[in-house]
């Protein structure tokens, strides 16, 4: 390749409510620069892209100081955008780029992107000649064309869609409209996932978990899916978008964009008083996150949850510029389709495991995170009394695989005595 065809870059313009952040330079070498608008570094009113460029966050203003360079993958406030797995291929296989090439993957879904961040591609003549100087001078080039519609982005690992629904019809998204529902299909892998989900995430709601509306959804009522093989069942899971609100986006981001970690990062660069401390520290309102962070810690050991990395805990903007912890979503029962599973995502108090976990172990978390453990242990004892008092009847008649509910049972009465529920087997 040439020395010319290295310094050839496409250019998309990156804004966020409307509101200019910068330009993401995407060079055919690989590299891939964001230089940020002195109009939104200089801005004491700038809508939130991430925490670290928050005005209350140490080092913001050196953060955006020079440029974001990266090489092949993008800065993770961007790479924690786009889908992983299954869906990502099916995009790059449609888009003929290679599985690890971010910037087109991003530049393809930048119009529905999760969150309130706006991707769009730009001509060569509308770009500022300080982007095209920022290693060297470079040449602008045209986007090459692409024809493949549904563009949407969901960050995760398993098929799921952002669909917008019309009388009971759910239609994958296109031009400027924005999905209202994500919708998630039966697995090719794992059995009975959509009503696993859906039963996990319902008791969640009965203890105090804040959720967002739910649903069954019959496969028939999907409209213009991509061809993907799909098991012989008859639903998939449906969950409302919060960050969307009757066509407007609302901003958000997960705790791997927070903690500036990779999506291949999720499990092992991190532990729930890292979360913790971060939630307390610069959240809206610091204890009732916090609290609300400690009721789902205890329900996703509860639900023999192993899934609750980075990328399932997150921050949300309402009011475009404060963080707020967000609903719950991702909250499955793994256990059932992981042989031996004994353990949760992320150390709390030094553990990961199910069966030992007590008391003393969110004493420890609360400590280290450093949030007052006489406002948290209430909390905590709520949802054990709500969830003694509830699930067992409950789970009776949710749709859950039976078998699934057997095994849930077994694991309430195997855990410790401070989180045990009696359950019939």
């Amino acid at each position: 390749m040439s020395a010319g065809n290295n310094d050839e870059v496409n250019v998309l313009q990156i804004s966020i409510h409307g509101v200019l952040v910068g330009y993401l330079a995407g060079f055919k070498n690989g590299r891939n620069v964001l230089s940020i608008a002195d109009s939104f570094k200089n801005d004491p009113k700038r809508p939130t892209l991430s925490l670290i460029t928050h005005p209350s966050f140490p080092n913001a203003t050196k953060l955006m100081a020079a440029p974001w360079v990266q090489n092949q993958r993008l800065h993770p406030v961007f790479s924690n955008l786009l889908p992983e797995g299954s869906l990502r291929e099916l995009i790059a296989q449609s888009l003929k780029v290679h599985i690890d090439n971010e910037f087109q993957i991003l530049s393809y879904l930048g119009e529905d992107l999760p969150g309130a961040i706006k991707a769009t591609p730009m001509e060569p003549e509308d770009i500022p000649d300080y982007v095209l100087s920022t290693h060297g001078k470079a040449k602008a080039v045209k986007f090459d064309k692409t024809t493949q519609e549904n563009k949407f982005s969901l960050a995760g690992v398993q098929m799921k869609f952002s669909m917008k629904e019309k009388e009971g019809r759910y239609n994958l998204s296109k031009d400027d409209a924005l999905g209202d529902w994500i919708i998630k299909t039966p697995s090719t892998q794992h059995k009975f996932v959509p009503l696993n989900e859906y039963t996990a995430m319902s008791l969640a709601g009965m203890v105090g978990v804040e959720i967002p509306e739910i649903k069954l959804v019959e496969l028939d009522k999907l409209d213009n899916l991509p061809q993907i093989n799909l098991p012989n069942e008859k639903q998939a899971f449906a969950i409302k978008r919060f960050d969307r609100d009757d066509n407007q986006r609302i901003h958000m981001e997960d705790f791997a964009q927070i903690l500036v970690k990779y999506p291949h990062e999720k499990y092992t660069s991190a532990n729930y008083e890292n979360i913790g401390k971060v939630i307390y520290d610069f959240s809206g309102d610091g204890l009732t996150d916090a609290q609300q962070f400690a009721r789902r810690l205890l329900v996703n050991i509860l639900l023999a949850n192993g899934d609750a990395h980075l990328k399932n805990w997150s921050f949300v903007y309402p009011d475009k510029v404060t963080p707020r912890l967000s609903p719950a979503y991702d909250i499955v029962t793994t256990n059932v389709y992981i042989e031996n599973e004994t353990q949760y995502a992320l150390n709390l108090g030094k553990t990961k495991e199910w069966y030992t976990v007590t008391m003393a172990h969110f004493q420890w978390w609360a400590d280290k995170s450093g949030i007052p453990w006489r406002a948290i242990k209430p909390h905590l004892d709520e949802v054990m009394k709500k969830a003694r008092e509830r699930w067992p009847e409950a789970l009776t008649t949710l749709p859950m695989d039976e078998a699934h509910k057997k095994t849930l049972r077994s694991h309430w009465n195997t855990l410790q005595d401070d989180f045990k529920i009696e359950a019939k087997k």
